[in-house]
């Protein structure tokens, strides 16, 4: 009796596959990855940067004076202002720039750790769920190499967006030291984040989860943050505890300190370690954490595309109402504090286009717009979510197996419709809640979930738009979010940027009055709910004709 032993796969440089050393192909790979996500890391770098150059000259035009910026430091004290935004430091002497990076830091410091969760899921767990890393790690490529070229990516483009960062800091007048501090602080934390990011794909065998854990943590690192600053406006114990306060911390534009970023950099070499020792106890393509077995028989309503839909959509569905909710009710309850705000300050009526008669509701009306957002882009989300499961086959075998494609996405419209008519629906319960506490005014509560819709029309032009992307031009359906993304731009700066009326016009909501303020008229919701089902039209059409992925 003979015995074989399995041969090296032979490779022009002279090495083998299975002989390869930890880190063979690090730069060939690093390349790889920066070149299929160069158009990514522009994206964010972009928005980010003009985010903040805008934001920094919106609020010196809106607060030129000490007066109006001393006026605006009392909103700090309100406990829903401190969830949103961060530990107060120089409200004493409150400059531009402090007013910046206490009331701006949080949203860049959370947006770059979202783009670098993503980006390390996107390269690590999503390679080992759909087999790509296995047909790479065939070839002389080193076991550590695909992991370590995600983390070196990420890296990278944590200094691109921190570099661009500090560059739209300096280019709105701000100090250098105190923008290259904020750019510095926001690189690190997205770095942070991505090696949470990078111990979550540990765990499970799907890239839905690893990202939602590394979601997870980063939502209670803010919540932990906002109550450690509610506790103490300059941060308590904590506070200490979240890797977000160490960025913020920092003192940027006050008294700036660097040493608390070494704690999220020490924190970033202990996840690192942490994710390599993970990942020596699993094998390719599975979890730590074993999948449990399903029911012998599986759910009645999983038999129809209603029921499977719901149930893929249903994590998210969840996830999204959560922080709907949560920030609804949070910013419902400053409701109070703005009319002590528009009171020493009169002059910021004029910048936005309040209606000094109907203050609370004008502002309630504002954040109900951000919210109608919020739940739009879950439905785009959504959306984007059914190709991908196009992309891994899924949709497509349930097709072959009798169900008809305008059924299927039919099936799939509706659940994201109603969703999102829902999460609408709440958000503007969450909202009158937090107003009604805010003012002591219970009917608001039903009058904000009146207001919400007349937000439907438009949320749902916007998935029609996605729809019809996935329907005829399947690889374009991401670009829906720059719609989105354009959207939310225009809600927040159009009007103090004075932007042309004909790109205000390209938003969807920009056609919508500010209700409950004003009253909206029926005419443009007629109009979009119209455009709505010619492109939901066009998408059953185009998927019918189309092939799809088996």
């Amino acid at each position: 009796m003979t015995t074989t032993t399995p041969t090296a796969v032979p490779t022009p440089s002279g090495t083998s596959a299975t002989s390869a050393a930890p880190f063979t192909g690090l730069g060939t790979l690093l390349r790889f990855y920066l070149r299929l996500d160069r158009v990514r890391i522009t994206v964010w770098t972009l928005a980010l940067a003009l985010t903040v150059w805008s934001t920094v000259l919106s609020l010196a035009a809106v607060y030129p004076d000490e007066a109006s910026r001393q006026a605006r430091a009392a909103l700090l004290e309100n406990p829903a202002a401190v969830l949103m935004t961060g530990p107060a430091y120089g409200i004493d002497n409150y400059t531009l720039g402090a007013m910046t990076a206490n009331e701006l830091s949080l949203t860049v410091f959370v947006a770059t750790a979202i783009m670098s969760i993503l980006l390390v899921v996107r390269h690590t767990r999503a390679q080992e769920e759909s087999g790509r890393l296995e047909l790479l790690r065939a070839l002389p490529v080193g076991a550590y190499a695909p992991p370590a070229a995600a983390l070196l990516l990420v890296s990278v483009a944590n200094l691109v967006v921190g570099t661009g960062i500090t560059v739209a800091l300096i280019a709105g007048g701000l100090d250098v030291v105190g923008s290259i501090a904020f750019g510095v602080a926001s690189a690190v934390t997205g770095v942070l984040f991505g090696a949470v990011a990078a111990v979550t794909a540990q765990f499970g065998e799907h890239s839905r989860s690893a990202t939602g854990t590394a979601l997870a943590v980063l939502a209670a690192a803010f919540f932990v943050r906002g109550a450690g600053d509610i506790i103490e406006a300059t941060g308590s114990w904590l506070s200490w505890l979240s890797p977000i306060a160490w960025a913020q911390q920092t003192r940027l534009y006050v008294d700036e300190r660097w040493w608390p970023l070494l704690l999220s950099v020490a924190t970033t070499v202990v996840l690192l370690t942490v994710a390599v020792a993970l990942s020596r106890r699993r094998d390719l393509g599975a979890g730590l954490r074993a999948p449990k077995p399903g029911p012998a028989e599986a759910d009645s309503a999983l038999l129809s595309p209603v029921g499977l839909i719901r149930r893929l959509l249903r994590g998210a569905f969840v996830g999204w109402l959560t922080g709907l909710v949560l920030f609804g009710v949070a910013m419902g309850a400053l409701a109070s504090s703005v009319e002590d705000l528009i009171d020493e300050m009169p002059q910021v009526l004029d910048m936005v286009g309040v209606d000094p008669d109907a203050l609370t509701a004008s502002f309630a009306g504002m954040m109900l717009m951000f919210l109608a957002l919020g739940a739009t882009a879950f439905g785009v989300s959504a959306v984007v979510r059914m190709r991908s499961e196009e992309d891994g086959g899924r949709s497509g075998l349930v097709i072959i197996t009798g169900t008809g494609r305008s059924a299927w996405l039919s099936a799939a419209l509706g659940v994201i419709v109603v969703q999102m008519v829902v999460a609408l629906l709440v958000s503007g319960a969450a909202t009158g809640l937090g107003v009604a506490f805010a003012v002591g005014d219970w009917a608001w509560v039903l009058r904000m979930i009146a207001a919400s819709l007349a937000y439907a029309p438009a949320g749902i032009l916007v998935v029609a738009v996605a729809f019809a992307l996935l329907g005829c031009v399947p690889r374009a359906t991401g670009l829906v979010w720059v719609l989105v993304v354009w959207t939310v731009f225009v809600a927040w700066l159009g009007e103090m940027l004075d932007l042309p009326d004909e790109l205000v016009a390209l938003s969807p909501f920009s056609h919508i009055p500010l209700v409950p303020a004003e009253n909206a008229t029926a005419m443009p919701l007629i109009i979009q709910a119209v455009a709505a089902v010619l492109l939901v039209a066009a998408a059953i059409v185009g998927f019918r004709r189309r092939d799809v992925q088996v």
